[in-house]
C-alpha cells in the first residue's frame, strides 16, 4: 500500500484548499445567521455551487461517471484528503455536491438504478439540482439489526404499497429533498422468494417525497441540536408508488445497502478527522495564548499530554480509513476483510471525535461549551456517531466475528509457540 498523494490528487488539494478559503470560509457567519433566522439554504449556497462546478471541484466522490455526467472521477484514496479538508466546515461538502446522503444515493443510483431512474432522479442530483435521503432506522425495532426492519413493501400489480415509520432520516427537511431512498421488507417474502432467508427479504424502493401518505412527523434534535436539513421521523400510510420505483431486484435491498456502507463510511471518517485536526489545531493555538496561574497552557505537561495523544490518535486513525479507502480501490480485495476493517474504521473515527474534541474543549473552559467555537457541535456529533449509522457494538462484533473466522481456520497453529515445562526438559535432537 502507497498512499502517497499523487501530483494530480495534490494539485486538487491545493485547489479545494484555496477555494474554500477564498470563496466559503467568508461566507461562514453569514450561513450560522441565515439558518438562525430560518432561511435554509442560504441563497448564496447556489453561487457557491455554480463556482465550485465551474471550477471542476464538483461530484468528486464517485470513482466512475459516464462521458455525459458532471464531475471528477477518482479512486476512494484520492477523494479521502479532500473530504477531510471538507469536513473541517460541516457545510461545505454541499458546495461540491459530495455531501451525505445524497453521495450515498447517487453511487447507489449509478450501479442499480434504471434508465428511467437516472434520468428522474440521478441526473439532478448529479447536477445539484434536487437532494434525496435514505431512509433505514426505524423507531420501533432495533435497527442495528437491519433485518429487524418492519416497514412493509406490498406488491400490488403495477403499483408498491408501503407502510410504515423510519427515524433520524438525515436530509429529509432539506427544502430541495424530492426523493426518499426507503429500505422495506417485502411483504410475504419468503413465499415470493422461494426461502426464508433473512438477508433477502428487504428492496429499496424510491419514494418522491410529496407522494399522497409520506408524513414528516418532526426533524429530531441531535443532544439539542436541531440540523437544518433534518434528521426526520417520517410516517408511511398506503403510500402508492409505480412498481418502476423498485431500485435494483426485489430482495436485494440487504445487499445495496451493504455496497453503500464502505464508500460512505471512508467519507464521513476523512470528514471526522477534519474536524479532529481543526480541534486539535484551536487547542494548540489556545494553549500558547492563554496563561493561568503565571504559566501559559502550553507549559503544563498535561495539556503537553493531551496535545500529544491527540496527534498520535489522529495519524493512527488516518492510517486505517486511507487503508480501506486503498482496499476499496482494489478489485480483488478479500470482502470479509474488508467489511471488518469498514466496521473499524467507523468506531475509530467516532471514538477518536469524542476524545480529541473533548480534550479541546477542556483546554478551552467555558468557551468550549458555547457556539462562540465549533467544538460543541464537534463533539456532539462524534458523540452521536458511536450510535448512529450502527452503534460501536454492532461493529465491534463485525471485527471481533472476522477475528474468530481466522481463528478457527488456523486452529491449533497458534500451539506451536508455547513451550511447556516437560518440553523445556527435553532439548531438540540436534543433527
Amino acid at each position: 500500500m502507497d498512499f502517497t498523494i499523487d501530483p494530480d490528487t495534490q494539485a486538487l488539494v491545493h485547489k479545494l484548499q484555496a477555494f474554500i478559503a477564498q470563496y466559503v470560509l467568508p461566507y461562514n457567519a453569514a450561513w450560522h445567521q441565515a439558518v438562525e433566522q430560518g432561511h435554509y439554504p442560504p441563497p448564496f449556497i447556489e453561487d457557491l455551487k455554480a463556482l465550485a462546478q465551474e471550477d471542476g471541484l464538483w461530484n468528486l466522490f464517485l470513482p466512475e461517471l459516464h462521458s455525459n455526467e458532471p464531475g471528477t472521477c477518482l479512486t476512494h484514496s484520492a477523494y479521502a484528503p479532500l473530504a477531510e479538508i471538507m469536513g473541517k466546515l460541516p457545510w461545505a461538502a454541499e458546495v461540491f455536491n459530495c455531501q451525505a446522503p445524497d453521495s450515498g444515493n447517487m453511487a447507489l443510483l449509478h450501479q442499480f438504478g434504471s434508465t428511467h431512474q437516472k434520468q428522474q432522479w440521478l441526473t439532478p442530483l448529479l447536477n445539484g439540482q434536487i437532494r434525496s435521503a435514505f431512509a433505514m432506522s426505524e423507531p420501533d425495532v432495533a435497527s442495528s439489526d437491519p433485518t429487524n426492519l418492519q416497514t412493509t413493501a406490498r406488491d400490488d400489480g403495477d403499483t408498491l404499497v408501503l407502510n410504515g415509520r423510519k427515524w433520524f432520516i438525515t436530509g429529509a427537511a432539506h427544502p430541495s429533498c424530492k426523493v426518499l431512498l426507503v429500505m422495506c421488507r417485502n411483504e410475504g417474502s419468503a413465499s415470493i422468494l422461494g426461502n426464508s432467508e433473512k438477508h433477502h427479504q428487504h428492496s429499496i424502493v424510491l419514494v418522491p417525497i410529496d407522494t399522497p401518505g409520506v408524513e414528516i412527523v418532526r426533524n429530531i434534535p441531535v443532544v439539542h441540536h436541531v440540523a437544518p436539513d433534518g434528521h426526520c421521523e417520517i410516517v408511511f400510510r398506503q403510500v402508492r408508488v409505480p412498481r418502476d420505483h423498485l431500485l435494483g431486484a426485489w430482495g436485494e435491498g440487504f445487499k445495496m445497502g451493504q455496497l453503500r456502507l464502505g464508500p460512505g463510511r471512508v467519507h464521513h471518517c476523512m470528514r471526522t478527522l477534519g474536524q479532529c485536526e481543526l480541534a486539535l489545531s484551536m487547542a494548540a493555538e489556545r494553549c500558547l495564548e492563554r496563561q493561568a496561574f503565571d504559566h501559559h497552557l502550553s507549559d503544563y505537561a498535561s495539556v503537553q499530554e493531551w496535545l500529544a495523544l491527540s496527534r498520535i490518535e489522529i495519524d493512527q486513525a488516518r492510517l486505517l480509513i486511507m487503508q480501506v479507502a486503498w482496499m476499496l480501490d482494489q478489485v480483488q480485495s478479500d470482502r470479509a476483510l474488508l467489511m471488518a476493517k469498514v466496521a473499524a474504521i467507523k468506531v475509530v473515527a467516532a471514538r477518536l471525535q469524542v476524545r480529541v474534541v473533548d480534550r479541546a474543549m477542556q483546554i478551552f473552559g467555558a468557551m468550549g461549551l458555547s457556539p462562540d467555537t465549533p467544538l460543541a457541535y464537534f463533539w456532539t456529533w462524534g458523540r452521536a456517531l458511536q450510535i448512529m449509522d450502527g452503534p460501536d457494538e454492532v461493529h465491534l462484533r463485525t471485527v471481533a466475528r472476522y477475528e474468530l473466522s481466522l481463528a478457527k481456520a488456523r486452529m491449533g497453529a497458534s500451539s506451536s509457540y508455547f513451550t511447556t515445562l516437560e518440553q523445556m526438559k527435553r532439548p531438540p535432537h540436534i543433527r
